[in-house]
């Protein structure tokens, strides 16, 4: 193993410069996870960060040489343990590739390197009038490239699509060390398989994306939000339900639950309802925005909203969102740890959905949060626990499992937008049965016949 060791790093030096090669172990050990709980990691080998698409060919082609596995990473914002090391590994951040190479207004494209960090793109192309809708809730410090691995989405998705939608085309490493361009920059093509929506939410284990090109929208109007608070989650649900049937197209739609509201004015002391139990979040950024929050607000108070409260211009809008966005920190603030689910179920199975998860919380004694893309039916149960607490954490890890299978039999699916890295394998077989996961297992074996890429992950 020893020998191996010192192979290994003597051929990755042979082709990077030295501080593109890290081998001291006290700090290859900070690159072994993501910020996902329950998943295993080892230290990594060796931590390789390419400035180059040539730097990163090498890589592959040494690790194929020497049999060793790869395992790429972007900002490890990933709460799947999708990027978490495996033992022995060579760990490719890239994280130092972070040019946007082209911003074209005409073809409405940016062309990125994997290491561009969402909220970079996103204002650079509003300097041209243009618009990268994609915005998780960690914007800004993830990756484009750790976007794609996940197929990741965010709080616009009810409107704008996730970023899948967006990926035009592709340029990958494959295992081999050979470079392979997917997809096109034109506005329309179905020339040969569509192999750049194969490689988006593949975690990594098909090949690593150096570069991707990215479709972009006009810019559209400043968005108005309004809030409307509910005395269940079930009447929020029907608000939901409602806006979504007379046609509306919100640019979001988003719920938090009592305990997500509490946690959040705890944290920022933002003055939100806390006796409500459940706070629905509506925007539109379209010509009227006002028109469209005013009839939302009647649809709201039919089902059942105490009170609404649009707001009169963006920067009280700005401010309900802020909220929303804080949800995930300030429910980290109520236990040492939490393992946050992203469960997808059809909108009309929203309220089930919430309304299983509290019977979850309630039978294993746990604080278990909601916070949802509810335009879409994405919610982001987070259940809260105390790591030292050797039987509260087996009770958090039996209640995230009860939940994914709750989302299962609504008709759902395990994860919307976070992947499946490690915490979701026994569950990913589930849904896809037995021939989905051969099939998907035959894909791989093309890609990376020696299983060299991000192994562990997914099957």
């Amino acid at each position: 193993m020893d020998d191996l060791l010192t192979r290994l790093h003597e051929a990755l030096r042979a082709g990077l410069p030295a501080e593109a090669l890290i081998t001291d172990p006290d700090v290859t050990a900070s690159y072994a996870h993501d910020m996902a709980s329950f998943c295993a990691a080892a230290t990594p080998a060796a931590v390789v960060l390419p400035r180059t698409v040539e730097q990163v060919q090498h890589v592959m082609r040494t690790a194929t040489a020497l049999r060793v596995p790869v395992v790429p990473q972007g900002a490890r914002t990933g709460l799947s343990g999708g990027a978490n090391a495996s033992e022995g590994c060579i760990v490719l951040s890239l994280v130092k590739m972070d040019r946007i190479l082209e911003i074209n207004p005409v073809d409405r494209i940016a062309v990125v390197e994997p290491g561009v960090i969402n909220a970079v793109l996103s204002r650079a192309v509003n300097e041209h009038g243009l618009y990268y809708p994609p915005d998780p809730s960690s914007w800004e410090m993830c990756t484009i490239g750790g976007n794609i691995g996940t197929a990741s989405g965010g709080l616009c998705c009810v409107k704008y699509g996730v970023t899948a939608e967006y990926v035009l085309g592709l340029d990958v490493v494959l295992a081999d060390g050979r470079l392979l361009s997917t997809g096109r920059r034109t506005a329309k093509g179905v020339a040969g398989y569509d192999l750049t929506r194969l490689f988006v939410g593949s975690e990594g284990s098909l090949g690593i994306v150096v570069g991707a090109t990215l479709a972009l929208r006009p810019q559209p109007p400043v968005q108005l939000a309004l809030a409307a608070e509910f005395p269940s989650a079930a009447a929020a649900c029907d608000a939901v339900c409602a806006i979504m049937e007379r046609g509306h197209t919100p640019s979001l739609l988003e719920l938090m639950d009592r305990t997500t509201v509490q946690a959040v004015n705890r944290l920022a002391n933002m003055g939100l309802p806390s006796t409500t139990e459940a706070l629905l979040l509506c925007a539109f950024d379209t010509p009227d925005p006002g028109a469209d929050l005013a009839a939302v607000g009647e649809l709201c108070a039919a089902a059942g909203a105490t009170e609404v409260v649009p707001a009169e211009d963006a920067a009280e809008s700005e401010l309900l969102l802020q909220a929303r966005r804080l949800s995930l920190t300030a429910l980290e603030t109520i236990k040492s740890a939490t393992m946050i689910d992203d469960v997808c179920v059809p909108r009309t199975k929203l309220a089930a959905m919430l309304e299983g998860t509290s019977a979850i919380a309630e039978k294993y004694d746990l604080t278990i949060g909601v916070c949802a893309h509810a335009g879409d039916g994405n919610t982001h149960p987070v259940v809260c626990f105390d790591h030292a607490d050797e039987d509260e954490s087996r009770r958090a890890r039996e209640s995230f499992d009860e939940i994914m299978a709750l989302g299962l039999a609504l008709g759902g699916t395990i994860t919307g937008e976070h992947g499946v890295g490690v915490l979701k394998k026994e569950w990913l077989a589930r849904e896809l049965g037995p021939v989905g996961v051969e099939l998907q297992r035959g894909i791989k074996r093309t890609f990376d016949p020696l299983g060299i890429l991000n192994p562990g992950k997914l099957f």
